[in-house]
């Protein structure tokens, strides 16, 4: 017997309301600069399907000198945005701004200092009292970390305004960077390797490329922090042990000024210096932060007289949405 056209009508009403509820959720991300392989583990979650896979439809929209992505977030133009380090976080309790950090894609803030090979100053001890270039930015975050534990001295400080001549016309300057950039085009310019030192592997426990979302979302969308948080993770393992190829096409998409060479040399750092994959990553998954991490950075932040001492730095921060343990 042929079914009725009422059980007909049914059956695709019940079939509409499953594709429904299985809809993707839309997703805005803001990342802290323009496209780059730092933003590769969201790009790769996009290019393979991940975020498909946990229901989200994602768009990366990328930072630049004149975005302030926190404030786009916290204005309710996006849904996540990227976070350069452990300081942001705590200048939003501090200015009351319920944006949260729920999870830390690198465990080590790429930030460096570079020289001269040959020059004298191979180590931040033998920097110490010299000239170094510095941003503005730069000196209320990781400078501060030179003067508490290595002895630096604002007077040290010349300008650093991005642009790299100054540098390269004298053999004796010392300048900030970013582990997978600057030395890199140095290395193009001059034809030799940069002393370069990794604060993160001189005691800097800032947390870098966090995920950060609003108080209102943790507490409105848990589920859906969670599965961004799992695929985006999820990015980050299969950007750095698997085919790259889809999401660095995306980055030069994004980024023209990104090249084949530029990426893979930044990939080949990443996992050099285990930016993803160390530390509390090790045993609690990609993506992991700890209470006694943060205590540790607010407590040296703090000493420092960048933030009072009775600030509730936990707010600055969520951990339900982390430390899983490694697939």
């Amino acid at each position: 017997m042929k079914p009725s056209y009422r059980v007909l009508a049914l059956a695709g009403l019940l079939l509409c309301a499953g594709r429904a509820a299985r809809a993707d959720d839309a997703v805005t991300i803001g990342t802290d600069w323009r496209a780059e392989p730092e933003h590769g583990g969201l790009y790769q979650a996009l290019a393979t399907g991940i975020y498909k896979k946990y229901h989200l439809d994602v768009t990366i929209r990328q930072g630049g000198p004149n975005l302030n992505q926190a404030q786009l977030l916290a204005a309710g133009r996006y849904d996540f945005s990227v976070q350069s380090n452990s300081f942001e976080p705590l200048n939003f309790v501090r200015a009351s701004v319920p944006v949260v950090a729920v999870a830390a894609a690198f465990q080590k803030d790429p930030q460096v200092l570079i020289a001269h090979p040959g020059a004298g100053n191979d180590t931040l001890e033998l920097m110490k009292g010299k000239p170094i270039l510095i941003s503005a930015a730069s000196r209320e975050n990781f400078w501060k970390f030179l003067v508490v534990h290595y002895g630096f001295t604002d007077d040290q400080i010349r300008p650093y305004t991005f642009n790299m001549a100054p540098f390269l016309a004298d053999r004796k300057a010392i300048q900030q960077g970013y582990l997978t950039s600057e030395p890199y085009a140095i290395e193009l310019a001059t034809g030799e390797k940069p002393i370069t030192i990794l604060l993160a592997d001189q005691g800097y426990e800032s947390y870098a490329a966090m995920i950060a979302t609003t108080r209102a979302t943790i507490d409105k969308k848990p589920d859906l922090v969670q599965r961004f948080v799992s695929a985006s993770m999820e990015g980050w393992a299969r950007y750095l042990d698997a085919d790259p190829s889809a999401a660095n096409a995306l980055i030069k998409k994004d980024n023209p000024e990104m090249t084949d060479a530029i990426i893979a040399h930044a990939i080949a750092g990443m996992k050099q210096y285990g930016m993803v994959n160390s530390g509390d990553a090790a045993t609690l998954g990609i993506g992991a932060m700890t209470d006694a991490r943060w205590q540790g950075f607010f407590d040296f932040a703090s000493s420092a007289g960048l933030y009072a001492k009775d600030l509730d730095f936990k707010k600055a921060y969520d951990l339900r949405f982390v430390d899983k343990g490694k697939p």
